[in-house]
């Protein structure tokens, strides 16, 4: 039966736990005399099988096990031992009398670490003893850095999470009743954070502004940005909004045209923003009476309108990124919605989804989702859209971020004035 031997004079924190494997009382008791003069507190085992029962009660630093013994011999219990242990490592030598190469690598081949020839040296065994005590003290720094750096990152990863909703309440409704036309808003990340960003706001009466923003990059920096640019077109008084112009004429303030907010945008981006990053927006600037639309294309991917009867036209000439080019130059462009039509404005990550075949999504493959998925409406259509995207891709998470806006038009109703200061939007005269 296995015993416990102690040494009253090594206090219980600075003990270090050796298993004595050996079917010849005799040796073990002598292992254990040198043992516990080395500072170890040793537990004895007479079989393969009685040592395996103790590494499942407890955790040894060293294991000095016999090769030969009745039963299972040291060899089948070593590589049951490494089958078997847990996180923490043991240093495991092998006691034989077998000196051919072949037995030495059959016993490095089921994990053991070190071999001694019997009879055994005292002064040899404390040698490799102190050579396992090594690696031991190497794997238990290795684990203490790594328990540092598990905390680290959990303390990252709940920052992250935090940062996921904080990000994802930017977009205080996704789905917006708009006096008879509808707004719908999806924003889905590749990570806990992106770059992509959508919204809406109020012009004035009867005008709303949409944008699609997506930053270059992913991550934390990426999703900053973003969220800056948003922040833009929703300042708490008309001033600190972005689309808002004073007219030289008048003197009084106007929205600016998509092209002249575009070009602010840029602006701004090269002239006080520290970053090397670029961005696209696509910004529409609706009149939800008369179906008047207007809409800079900077960089982002071509928005597109599915009519009522469900045709599809992609619109617009792509335009420059925004941040790359100094007075750089935008276009604004110009459709007609009639009741029934829907726009959407949407991220790269839609169209650059890959199967695993590393076939993109593409136009032809949005295309055949508007049409699939016609007969939806609002926020259903834009998660329907999704598991679209989901189902090309394979699987649940996307590679890059995936956002978009769509806008359904039907004939208005008449919209109630809003109140007389910016939340996510400014209302300016028409």
């Amino acid at each position: 039966m296995a015993h416990r031997i102690k040494n009253p004079s090594i206090t219980a924190e600075s003990r270090k736990c050796a298993l004595i494997v050996d079917d010849s009382r005799a040796q073990r008791m002598t292992f254990a005399r040198h043992l516990q003069g080395w500072g170890y507190q040793t537990c004895e085992a007479a079989s393969g099988l009685e040592a395996l029962e103790a590494c499942a009660r407890q955790h040894f630093d060293l294991i000095l096990s016999d090769w030969v013994m009745p039963g299972m011999d040291g060899l089948e219990f070593c590589r049951n031992f490494r089958a078997e242990q847990g996180e923490r490592y043991s240093y495991f030598i092998l006691l034989t009398s077998k000196n051919d190469k072949t037995a030495v690598a059959e016993g490095l081949n089921v994990g053991a670490d070190d071999f001694l020839p019997k009879p055994v040296s005292p002064v040899e065994l404390r040698a490799r003893i102190a050579a396992g005590e090594r690696l031991l003290a190497m794997e238990r720094e290795v684990r203490a850095a790594l328990d540092e750096l598990q905390k680290l990152y959990d303390a990252v990863d709940r920052d992250l999470m935090e940062a996921r909703r904080l990000q994802q309440s930017l977009i205080r409704k996704r789905h917006h009743d708009l006096g008879g036309s509808t707004l719908s808003l999806l924003l889905q990340s590749s990570g806990h954070v992106g770059g992509d960003m959508v919204g809406t706001f109020i012009i004035s009466t009867a005008r709303i502004g949409v944008y699609a923003i997506d930053v270059s990059g992913h991550g934390v920096a990426a999703a900053m940005l973003g969220a800056r640019v948003a922040g833009l077109f929703s300042g708490g008084e008309h001033h600190q909004n972005i689309v808002v112009i004073r007219d030289p004429r008048t003197g009084k303030p106007r929205a600016g045209d998509p092209h002249e907010v575009a070009a602010r945008i840029n602006e701004l981006m090269l002239e006080e923003f520290d970053t090397e990053t670029y961005l696209t927006i696509a910004y529409a600037d609706i009149d939800l009476q008369t179906g008047r639309l207007r809409l800079v294309q900077a960089g982002h991917p071509h928005p597109v309108i599915q009519r009522a009867d469900g045709q599809i036209d992609y619109i617009g000439e792509g335009g420059l990124p925004i941040g790359l080019i100094p007075n750089a130059s935008f276009a604004t462009i110009e459709a007609q919605l009639k009741p029934g039509d829907r726009l959407l404005l949407y991220s790269d990550g839609i169209t650059e989804c890959t199967n695993p075949n590393s076939e993109e999504f593409g136009e032809d493959g949005l295309r055949s989702a508007l049409e699939k998925l016609a007969h939806l409406k609002g926020v259903e259509f834009v998660d329907a859209l999704k598991w679209e995207l989901m189902r090309w891709a394979g699987k649940d998470e996307f590679d890059d971020d995936v956002s978009g806006a769509l806008l359904e038009f039907d004939q208005a109703q008449q919209i109630e004035e809003a109140p007389a200061r910016f939340y996510r939007g400014v209302p300016v005269s028409d």
